[in-house]
């Protein structure tokens, strides 16, 4: 009995260092230390796991031990499921790492479940982990469902302020509008978002405006812009469901048919004065063809005139003309001139006017 005592005592008064050939610490000191580092690893741990069994969404103490392993935070994972449990909703642990662990966001996840629990609106965990790992808000989406919101055509941040469309009578009108929207759960994922429903239905206000022939008729029922944009199904393909669509005002803008045709004949205008340069220039060079077309007959004349006198001469060389007939030929010129004097204002020749002269 004394021998056990003695043996005892050795080992309390033994060290660390004794045991592995560290430098002398007590042993009691190392048992605290360890002690601690377990406490620091496993106490969290307790901590979380007796949190858990209070709140009747018991979660073991080895999983919870296991999550920090797979550099999952358990803090997380356990506050949802006690959410989640509370609510009413029983989501196991495994699903909710597994989201975590895909990059999901395990809060918002839970919210978004007990908000759409709590509104009777279909929403399987599946389904909400899958718009929130798609980049969507999905309690956003589940509170749009509940509360619709109002999306403003065109957008606030557009950078304009009206959908302009023209009407028949060739009048433009400026319409705003409000699209009142919810969000559809089923068609989230893969779903077009709010800019393609501001684009439709701007679409659908300018094709509206287009089809009619006065634009009186647009200003004295706004309503069929609703009525025609909501028949043509423009949420289809979307992330929303339309409501309904407010028109919320209605400007008379330009006439835009009157500056259509008033630069319409201004352009056939230009064309009439460039068809009609055209034709003066084409008048110009035929004039001027002319005056060359007489200058060069009256050169031909005087060609011709100069070869009288050689004929006359070869006519004396032959015997053919005497010298009482070349008198008499004289004569006739003289006489002949002299007429010409005479009828002529200023005694000039006929043969001396200029093309334009009348003689």
């Amino acid at each position: 009995m004394n021998q056990a005592i003695t043996m005892l005592d050795g080992i309390l008064q033994a060290s660390i260092g004794d045991i592995f050939g560290l430098p002398p610490v007590p042993l009691i000191i190392g048992v605290i230390v360890v002690i601690i580092a377990f406490w620091i690893v496993i106490g969290s741990a307790f901590f979380l796991w007796i949190q858990a069994l209070a709140s009747y969404a018991p979660v073991s103490l080895v999983a919870i031990i296991f999550m920090r392993v797979r550099k999952v935070n358990p803090t997380v994972i356990v506050n949802g499921r006690i959410t989640a449990k509370k609510a009413g909703i029983d989501i196991p642990t495994d699903k909710l790492e597994a989201h975590y662990m895909a990059g999901g966001h395990v809060p918002r996840v839970v919210n978004a479940l007990i908000a759409a629990s709590k509104a009777n609106i279909p929403l399987t965990f599946d389904r909400a982990c899958a718009i929130d790992l798609a980049g969507r808000d999905v309690l956003d989406a589940v509170q749009t469902s509940v509360n619709p919101k109002v999306i403003d055509v065109p957008a606030a941040n557009s950078g304009q302020q009206t959908i302009d469309g023209v009407a028949g009578n060739g009048i433009q009108l400026r319409v705003k509008a409000r699209v009142t929207v919810r969000t559809a759960l089923d068609r989230l994922v893969g779903g077009a978002t709010e800019m393609t429903i501001v684009a439709r239905v701007g679409q659908g206000i300018v094709t509206t405006i287009g089809s009619s022939a006065n634009h009186m008729e647009v200003l004295e029922n706004p309503h069929r812009i609703s009525k025609t944009v909501l028949e043509r199904g423009l949420d289809a393909g979307t992330a929303f469901e339309i409501l309904s669509i407010d028109i919320a005002d209605i400007i008379v803008g330009e006439n835009i048919g009157a500056r259509l045709d008033t630069d319409k004949a201004e352009a056939a205008k230009k064309v009439a004065q460039a068809e009609a340069e055209k034709r003066r220039a084409m008048a110009v060079a035929r004039e001027q063809e002319m005056v060359a077309l007489v200058a060069e007959n009256r050169a031909k004349v005087v060609e011709a005139e100069a070869e009288i006198p050689r004929a006359i001469a070869e006519a004396f060389r032959a015997g053919n003309l005497g010298i009482m007939d070349y008198y008499s030929l004289k004569n006739i010129q003289s006489d002949t001139d002299m007429r010409n004097s005479i009828s002529t204002p200023g005694g000039q020749k006929p043969s001396d006017k200029g093309p334009n002269q009348n003689g």
